[in-house]
């Protein structure tokens, strides 16, 4: 597939797949980073995959998302806005094998993880308090959630590790928010870094396909409101950007710079921000603004989508490349893509399992000759599932 391929309309799935729980399924699942693709060029767009299942097979389901040159999600994505292909071969979209649906009202959960700098630089000595703003702002990003997600707060303070863990991950609301108000701008370091990389590893933790409850994790970020200053951590920035740089399992980092006194360190913020593909907010003073900011991060967070298909590569445990690829408008004739890869492997013989594949099997029947892909005349390029 190249620029110059137009896809086809494919109108798939008119009322979408059934909600999934995938309490059920063995976790068995892997992310690819990114191989020089996803980035959002000026005026232009990007994506970025975050994970493959495929614990369903042969049925895969990618999660990914996509952004636009202002690190906003695109919208409104369907079967003409994307195409795919499987080891090299494109997916004919009138052929119906994949189809693509927001998480938004799926049951898939979110993780996020709020770094809040509690630190006594952090408040303000008169008029409005910018700590204060800081937590009505984790406040109003756990609102802005959806039931199934899960928030965990680490408050950076004077402790041997250089943060306090205020809560795991969490799903209930107001238990959050009375964790959260309890907490205090009495520090006297900010070890960030170190509080950024316990962040990260407990991100890396949750996301090797954990479920908890009946709803499985498809992605984990990071949320960190201070002012960018480090003081004694022992991971350096050199460190903690080379560790976001090598994580299999992108892990966003969304930054909420803001300061009444210094704004002189908020560049390690940025740059941690532009590392991990999140966004970087230059708040400044005007701390009141910080509401708003995270109801745009859980939309962004909120705004993924999954791609299903159903493979024609038979059983035989091996790891099979795959490229998902944006066109934004459709009929554009531009792509942007991101690769990842699955292995084709049989599901357990689990009763809620067969009854599952029995859902997407009715909602993605298989084609009598075995071909999904595109078929071009006259250039050798054919189908055939089995490989």
């Amino acid at each position: 597939m190249n620029g110059s391929v137009s896809i086809r309309m494919g109108l798939l799935w008119r009322r979408g797949l059934p909600l999934i729980l995938f309490s059920l399924l063995l976790g068995v699942s892997l992310t690819a980073s990114a191989q020089g693709y996803g980035f959002a060029a000026p005026g232009g767009y990007g994506i970025k995959i975050y994970k493959t299942n495929y614990s369903l097979y042969p049925f895969v389901q990618v999660y990914l998302r996509t952004f636009d040159s202002e690190m906003q999600p695109l919208v409104n994505l369907n079967e003409r806005n994307i195409g795919l292909m499987v080891k090299g071969k494109t997916y004919d979209p009138v052929k119906r094998q994949y189809g693509v649906q927001s998480i938004r009202q799926r049951e898939e959960a979110t993780r996020s993880i709020l770094v809040i700098d509690a630190s006594g630089s952090m408040a303000g000595s008169k008029g409005r308090d910018p700590f204060e703003d800081a937590l009505r702002a984790a406040v109003r990003f756990i609102e802005s959630k959806r039931p199934q997600d899960e928030v965990a707060v680490l408050a950076i303070r004077d402790t041997k590790d250089g943060y306090e863990v205020v809560s795991q991950f969490e799903r209930d609301e107001r238990a959050l928010a009375r964790r959260i108000a309890d907490i205090r701008a009495d520090g006297m370091k900010t070890r960030l870094y170190d509080s950024i990389g316990a962040a990260l590893q407990m991100c890396g933790m949750s996301a090797q396909g954990s479920v908890r409850g009946g709803n499985y994790i498809v992605s984990c970020s990071i949320v960190v409101m201070s002012d960018g200053k480090d003081e004694g951590s022992s991971l350096s920035r050199d460190e903690l950007m080379a560790r976001i740089t090598n994580m299999s399992i992108p892990v966003p980092i969304y930054s909420l710079a803001y300061s009444r006194t210094d704004p002189s360190w908020f560049r390690n913020l940025e740059a941690l921000s532009k590392n991990s593909f999140g966004i970087y907010y230059n708040v400044g003073e005007t701390t009141e603004q910080m509401q708003r900011i995270v109801e745009s991060i859980q939309n962004i967070l909120q705004s993924d989508y999954v791609v299903t298909f159903r493979s024609y590569i038979p059983v035989d445990g091996e790891r099979h490349n795959i490229k998902i690829g944006v066109e934004y408008p459709s009929g554009s004739g531009k792509y942007v893509y991101d690769d990842a890869s699955f292995e084709a492997i049989q599901p357990p013989p689990v009763p809620e399992v067969m009854d599952m594949l029995r859902q997407l099997d009715r909602k993605i029947p298989a084609l009598p000759d075995g071909n999904p892909y595109w078929d071009t005349p006259g250039m050798g390029v054919t189908g055939g599932g089995a490989e």
